[in-house]
């Protein structure tokens, strides 16, 4: 059971007592006939041909609040297309593909980047975007549900409760990002403990309570990968392409959002999925790469609001941030002795230093370069630029799905 504490800026919607999801899932039948729900799951050929996938769409059938589920699909070439679409074709789910990766929507990218709009790198991030586009061209949702694909103890209630904050008419938010506990026989969520957190923290004590700081710390797991979002937020929100996906979005939800309309949700009693390896040597792979794109899209967030860094802040900072994550380190370790979990020392330590090599990473290529790649254009600015791209996006994914 978890508790009722409110904390921060924002709402939280916690799990309290016995297991409602069939309520949930009937009130939002209901409500979901005014105001539509579609799930958008970015997903790779791994993740259909790794066994997680089986049981998300064993419980995707029963999720009849869902107008239609659309997997946004990464690098993959005709025959895992028509693999993809041979594997739903049978499951009874309102699935539609999108192949980013086909003459279609490639031309359709083609003519976004010929206006001169910043698509990013292929990603997780630019196949989210493309399904954004896709369901605002639909025209008859109300909102977007969006999780991974890579999820083991993927429960029932997830989607349930990640979508009735922002369908539920009554309640009128506008975002909604889930929580829930990374544990298993030890702590997981590294780059949240041992990363976002003290850095945050580490920030607080030389800026002061920023609202920006404060609002990002609210979070319980801000870098979770489930969230829900009206269309009409969709639209205006610009995305990252790279592993600061996450950080980027609720940057994005701060500028557009008024705090009352933001909510989190306690969406599962745990999480297990894939765990990227540290990678301490190598900045390019796994949590590494991770943490520098994390940090280098929170500090170019800091200075879209006016805060100004130097060397000699940089400097101060990594100092800080080393202290405080050895703190909170002690903390998780107590915290998993009275709990009778297994902590490794020495590996959360290797953590801890790796990511302080990630924020030096960023620091220098924040100096070097304050704008870096572009995000992502939003929706509503690409529609503007393109008159009726989101219709023609909508026929090449309708002509591929035939």
């Amino acid at each position: 059971m978890s508790d009722f504490y409110q904390r921060g800026r924002i709402t939280t919607l916690h799990h309290l007592g016995d297991d409602n999801c069939q309520r949930l899932e009937n009130e939002l039948l209901r409500h979901a006939r005014r105001r539509p729900i579609v799930l958008v799951l970015p997903a790779t050929i791994e993740d259909f041909n790794a066994p997680p996938m089986e049981g998300i769409l064993a419980r995707l059938t029963e999720a009849r609040f869902v107008e239609e589920i659309v997997f946004t699909l990464g690098p993959a070439d005709a025959d895992d297309f028509a693999a993809v679409r041979r594997r739903l074709a049978n499951l009874g789910l309102p699935a539609t593909v999108l192949w980013n990766d086909g003459p279609r929507l490639t031309e359709i990218a083609r003519q976004i980047e010929k206006a001169q709009l910043p698509l990013g790198l292929p990603g997780k991030g630019r196949s989210a975007w493309m399904a954004f586009g896709y369901a605002i061209g639909r025209g008859v949702f109300h909102s977007i549900a969006l999780h991974d694909c890579d999820i083991v103890t993927y429960e029932r209630r997830l989607l349930p409760r990640l979508c009735y904050g922002v369908t539920h008419p009554e309640l009128g938010y506008e975002f909604c990002k889930g929580y829930y506990s990374r544990v298993t026989d030890r702590l997981h969520g590294r780059a949240t403990r041992l990363l976002v957190t003290p850095l945050l923290r580490s920030l607080v004590k030389m800026i002061g309570h920023h609202p920006l700081l404060t609002f990002f710390d609210s979070f319980r797991y801000p870098l979770a990968g489930e969230f829900a979002m009206t269309t009409r937020l969709a639209r205006q929100n610009r995305i990252p392409g790279d592993w600061g996906l996450e950080v980027g979005v609720l940057a994005e939800v701060y500028r557009n959002v008024s705090l009352r309309n933001i909510c989190q949700a306690d969406i599962a009693d745990g999480y297990e999925h894939k765990h990227q390896e540290l990678s301490p040597e190598d900045a390019s792979r796994g949590l590494h790469k991770m943490g520098v794109d994390i940090c280098k899209s929170l500090f170019r967030t800091l200075a879209s609001e006016g805060v100004i860094f130097s060397g000699a802040f940089f400097n101060t900072l990594v100092a800080a941030y080393v202290k405080t994550a050895q703190n909170m380190l002690e903390r998780y370790q107590d915290d998993a002795a009275i709990n009778s979990l297994v902590f490794d020392r020495h590996a959360e330590a290797r953590a801890v230093e790796t990511f302080t090599h990630a924020v030096q990473e960023a620091a220098a290529t924040i100096g070097n370069d304050p704008l870096g790649v572009p995000l992502i254009a939003s929706w509503d600015r690409v529609a503007s630029a393109i008159d009726g791209i989101c219709e023609k996006l909508v026929e090449a994914v309708g002509d591929d799905n035939q």
